[in-house]
């Protein structure tokens, strides 16, 4: 399971998001992006010794200071479960040449020369060959 996929799903619940600093701060997702930055709404953070609180209405935390997230057991099963049905419809879906291989054996054109340009891969002056 994607972590992204999982933070998509889970718009509108509550977690709890531990930083590496050992601040944590509790509240409902709003946003996420891919470098795992998250948006939360109605925010209460603790220092990291736990004995100061504060109420924010939202905030944004970086991603590259997260040190785990934790969501509720049962957004984690139902996106599991979603997740198997689709694998299950796409494997359905699927014809005799499944694999996305195409016509042509997934090999596309075949190469000539070095890199693709046309040079030969013998003989001939230049481009590493011994020449005549």
């Amino acid at each position: 399971m994607l972590p992204l996929s999982l933070l998509n799903a889970a718009q509108n619940k509550p977690m709890l998001v531990e930083l590496k600093n050992g601040e944590t701060f509790n509240g409902h997702l709003v946003n996420c992006d891919n470098f795992m930055n998250i948006t939360l709404r109605e925010v209460y953070q603790t220092n990291p010794e736990g004995d100061r609180f504060w109420k924010l209405k939202e905030c944004y935390i970086r991603g590259s200071t997260i040190k785990y997230l934790r969501i509720p057991d049962t957004l984690l099963d139902s996106v599991k479960e979603e997740q198997g049905r689709a694998r299950e419809a796409n494997r359905g879906s699927r014809g005799p040449h499944a694999g996305g291989l195409g016509a042509r054996g997934g090999r596309g054109a075949p190469l000539r020369g070095r890199g693709g340009r046309g040079a030969p891969l013998r003989g001939g002056r230049g481009r590493g060959g011994r020449g005549a």
